[in-house]
């Protein structure tokens, strides 16, 4: 079959030939016509499979009526929305959109955070037919008034888990009210669960399930190795695998991004040049941080889930976890930058004690077993396997050996504790001395604090000249002093 045979239009057929493809994907293959006839699709494909392509192509041949050269907003209201949850994504989906496109010219912007709002303010007033965009940008325009839904057509939940797992559900539940009843809604995700098919039922009608590989599967042209490490010999084992094994382009997921800025600052000191992608970067640090490790300026790139997840490397060749993810979809989603498109790539990852629990969990959602290898030089210690089966309050071997390595630091060996007195032997204390008597000159904290008596004589040997004492008039209550007592005393 080749894209022919699917009913596209001329002008996108040479798009594609420009391209170089010759063949549509699986998933491009099943859902090019379905879309083509308007009916809605949840769409379910492996990362680097094609799916951006499989909904871009038949969306823009629906909107190819539009197609005028007037310079007049009005005649260019926004007829498709494409909402992604990151920006890498956002720039991805629309360079797909511009490279499809050009033959036929309908108008297209990019709106996403961590830019001034200006540019994009004035290119949605200037009309765009197609509109790419992350939730909470799109909303920011909304409530400035520089964007109108009454005409869209067609709308596009790319990556609809990740927007889950993001907390953009409540931003797309108040877009989805912006638009209008009568559209068409595409709904794409890398994974499924119960929550995607819940929102899939709140947006489409009677959609077609299309799924061309089994749910939450990693693709099998990449090969997946597990290495057992101690946390703190993890960044070592990370330079000796790179230099060892001469990696010059490889993705490394951390968890947050400050572990992502320190182990990119490392790497650096160790003379492997590396760089880090991360939410608190600014979209121009990111972007040049992306088009260096493109081009193969920077061996390493150090990101997390989220600013890596709309990264689109060709030719991606490692992928390395650091950190093996707390939720095992991640995993899914981590290994599909690499071995795309029927390409072979490397998964690494480097688990600790800790990190058992998690490769059991990913183990069970992509029904296989990871190979694990010890690197010479890096193996872990007995302690090692004995972490993740210790129990709360029981001693086991583990702490044992913890026990000794601080005695051996201490220079106090287990044989000396163990032979010290018990406690109970132990010659008691003496009691503290706490009373007035046994303290003598000091003061009893027990009572009341008074001043001492001020001696004259004394006072007028000290200052050379008499003191005078002021005569001390009656006592009276501190209540009267303060004014609670009302009329002074006479």
């Amino acid at each position: 079959m080749n894209f022919a045979d699917l009913g596209l239009i001329p002008e996108l057929l040479k798009a594609v030939a420009d391209t170089g493809y010759t063949e549509p994907t699986p998933i491009q293959a099943q859902a090019i016509p379905i879309i083509l006839q308007g009916k809605d699709v949840m769409g379910g494909a492996q990362t680097g499979t094609g799916k951006t392509a499989g909904f871009t192509l038949p969306l823009l041949q629906r909107l190819a009526r539009h197609v005028n050269s007037s310079p007049s907003p009005a005649r260019h209201p926004v007829r498709a929305l494409i909402l992604t949850p990151t920006r890498e994504l956002a720039m991805q989906v629309e360079d797909s959109v511009k490279t499809y496109n050009k033959h036929l010219a309908l108008r297209s912007t990019c709106i996403y955070g961590g830019v001034d709002m200006k540019a994009q303010t004035a290119e949605l007033r200037e009309g765009r037919e197609i509109v790419v965009a992350t939730p909470g940008r799109l909303l920011d325009h909304v409530e400035q008034k520089s964007v109108n839904f009454n005409q869209v057509e067609v709308l596009v939940l790319d990556e609809a888990d990740r927007m889950l797992d993001m907390g953009f559900i409540p931003d797309i539940k108040r877009i989805l009210a912006l638009l209008p009843k009568a559209r068409q809604s595409l709904l794409f995700s890398a994974t499924f669960s119960e929550e995607i098919k819940n929102l899939a039922d709140s947006m489409l009608r009677e959609p077609q399930l299309i799924e061309v590989a089994r749910r939450n599967q990693v693709t099998e042209t990449v090969t997946h190795v597990v290495h057992p490490v101690s946390t703190e010999d993890k960044r070592a084992l990370l330079a000796h695998l790179i230099r060892s094994q001469d990696l010059r382009q490889a993705l490394v997921f951390v968890g947050t991004k400050f572990g992502a800025s320190r182990l990119a600052v490392y790497l650096a000191k160790q003379g492997i040049e590396a760089d880090a992608i991360h939410g608190d970067k600014s979209q121009q640090q990111r972007t040049e941080a992306l088009e260096a490790f493109k081009a193969g300026k920077v061996r390493v790139l150090v990101g997390t889930d989220v600013a890596a997840r709309g990264l689109d490397i060709d030719d991606l060749p490692h992928v390395i976890n650091f950190e093996l993810p707390h939720t095992a979809e991640d995993y899914v989603h981590r290994i599909g930058r690499t071995g795309r498109a029927g390409k072979t790539g490397d998964a690494i990852s480097l688990m600790s004690a800790e990190e058992n629990g998690r490769l059991a969990e990913i183990e069970r959602l992509i029904k296989r077993k990871l190979e694990l290898v010890v690197v010479e030089g890096f193996e872990p210690g007995s302690d090692y396997h004995a972490a993740g089966k210790r129990g709360r309050g029981k001693r086991t071997e583990y702490d044992d050996k913890r026990d000794e390595r601080r005695d051996t630091r201490s220079e106090r060996p287990v044989r000396e504790r163990a032979a010290r007195p018990e406690r109970s032997d132990r010659p008691r204390s003496e009691p503290r001395r706490t009373s007035k008597d046994e303290l003598p000159g000091s003061f009893d904290w027990r009572k009341p604090y008074e001043p001492a008596p001020l001696d004259p004589a004394s006072a007028e040997a000290q200052l050379g000249r008499p003191h005078p004492v002021a005569p001390r008039g009656p006592k009276r209550p501190v209540a009267a002093l303060l004014g609670g007592l009302g009329k002074k005393p006479d």
